[in-house]
């Protein structure tokens, strides 16, 4: 030893000198050590080299690179060594900050892919769906409860909107689902979970599994889609409850939290004001091999056919990140996990909006309607519906043919797909048709949420945002209430 070995360690000459080399390796290191050495003595190495750890006196850990040359006499037996250790602590913990953010820019460029995939599959399959969910729609007002054929286009239906829900889910990981628009309590998102024949379903098929709740009072606001949030609550719940086989404890905590400084655990946290959501369980744990893969959408260790569609984490990490959150997990085998879910708070307060519900479908007054739809499925659909209602329905494929309709001919309302392609969008349509009819009325139609050019062309004079797939109360109440608005 010298003095530069006790300023490293912490420890005194006297301290060195009644130590070996083990006592100040770490455990992790010792083996390697010991049988590199062994090697070097032996000659079967000419010198040994090895980056390794001490554990210093105060417990911390230090990376030194150790280069060692064995001293031997005339007759090849070692007589002694001599070892130079460079202190590389500083090194490493950049290596290994600098393997954690490409580790973390890997990560999200490969959700970023997955997700603008997700979002083609999605947008393809929302036209075809749509098409199923209207006409069956349709065909159910025109058969009566007694007609046998009824219960098949009904379940028809129903399948149709399951399948609209998982397109849902997709949208929600290409981050084109979410509208982050409502003031939200988390806690009553977990109260009203906890009540749905969804969770009732769950604990039945998991009779040992028990669920407790720690919901702090007073819990702030965040501003969210209270829809999504809400998936989220139910996607981690199921898999804790399915990641315990017999008994074991699922625990949800809701808290505030204050970070004053920033967090690095799956995600990076900055500072700030949050509402913290927890879900713990005791189960199985998630290995080392898996916990990098858990968020990517299809991969999954459940049983194929009875857990939904493998996109529940992936929901879980789309919806965080479209509401400017942060995940951190926290995991051992055989023990058990924790997801906890970081989303910013908000200081706004929510508004009191008073919802009326209508069982008679609103008719038309004689009005004329333009639907503006690059897709002939749902063009024909929307006719279809809006026929049902008594208007006069005209249907265009695209922005530049619906310019070209109104320089000749007036309508009362155009309906208004935000997506059309190729050509120009929902928005640049709008805008040139106001240059040519100043007022004109419009509602906007789109497979997506409510984006920053649904809300722009809003503010140009378009009424009211309505999600495909069609629905015949809610397509026909936008309409009436645009129509009616003075």
């Amino acid at each position: 030893m010298n003095r530069k070995m006790c300023d490293i360690t912490g420890y005194s000459s006297d301290e060195m000198l009644a130590m070996c080399v083990p006592d100040i390796t770490h455990p992790g290191d010792r083996e390697k050590n010991q049988n590199a050495f062994q090697r070097v003595l032996r000659g079967e190495a000419p010198d040994f080299r090895m980056e390794k750890r001490y554990i210093l006196k105060d417990g911390r850990i230090a990376w030194v690179n150790v280069n060692m040359n064995m001293i031997r006499d005339p007759y090849g037996q070692p007589v002694r060594t001599m070892a130079t250790i460079e202190d590389i602590t500083e090194r490493k913990q950049a290596e290994e900050e600098h393997r954690k953010l490409e580790e973390r820019l890997q990560r999200a460029e490969k959700m970023e892919a997955l997700g603008t995939l997700a979002g083609g599959v999605a947008h393809d399959l929302n036209n075809v769906l749509g098409v199923m969910v209207g006409y069956s729609e349709l065909l159910m007002e025109e058969l009566p409860e007694s007609n046998p054929l009824r219960k098949f286009v009904d379940n028809i239906y129903q399948s149709s909107i399951r399948g609209a829900a998982i397109i849902q889910d997709l949208l929600t990981l290409a981050r084109r689902g979410v509208s982050v628009s409502e003031i939200v309590d988390l806690n009553r998102l977990v109260f009203n979970y906890l009540r749905t024949p969804e969770f009732e379903k769950l604990k039945s098929y998991n009779p040992g599994v028990n669920i407790s709740t720690d919901l702090q009072d007073g819990l702030l606001n965040i501003k969210g889609s209270p829809v999504h949030l809400g998936k989220t609550i139910m996607n981690l719940v199921m898999n804790a409850m399915e990641s315990i086989s017999g008994r074991g404890e699922v625990t949800i905590r809701t808290e505030n939290r204050y970070l004053d400084h920033p967090i690095q655990g799956y995600d990076e946290m900055r500072e700030g004001d949050y509402v913290v959501l927890t879900v713990s369980d005791t189960g199985i744990g998630i290995s080392s091999n898996d916990l990098g893969k858990i968020f990517e959408p299809f991969y999954t260790k459940k049983v194929m056919g009875r857990s939904g569609t493998g996109l529940g984490l992936a929901v879980v990490w789309g919806t965080v990140k479209d509401h400017h959150g942060y995940i951190d997990v926290h995991t051992e085998v055989g023990k058990g996990s924790v997801f906890t879910l970081y989303f910013p708070v908000t200081r706004e307060e929510p508004e009191k909006v008073e919802k009326v519900v209508s069982s008679v479908f609103p008719m038309s007054k004689g009005e004329s309607i333009l639907v503006i739809d690059d897709v002939e499925g749902q063009r024909e659909l929307a006719i279809s519906m809006l026929g049902r209602l008594g208007y006069r329905v005209e249907a265009v494929a695209g922005g530049e043919e619906a310019v070209e309709y109104l320089k000749n001919k007036k309508v009362d309302l155009m309906i208004l797909d935000m997506i059309m392609e190729p050509g120009i969008d929902g928005m640049e349509t709008y805008r040139r048709i106001l240059e040519i009819n100043p007022g004109q009325k419009a509602i906007i139609v789109s497979g997506f949420s409510e984006s920053d050019r649904v809300r722009k062309t809003q503010e140009m004079g378009a009424g009211a945002f309505v999600r495909k797939p069609y629905i015949l109360e809610n397509i026909g109440l936008a309409i009436r209430k645009e129509l009616d608005r003075k």
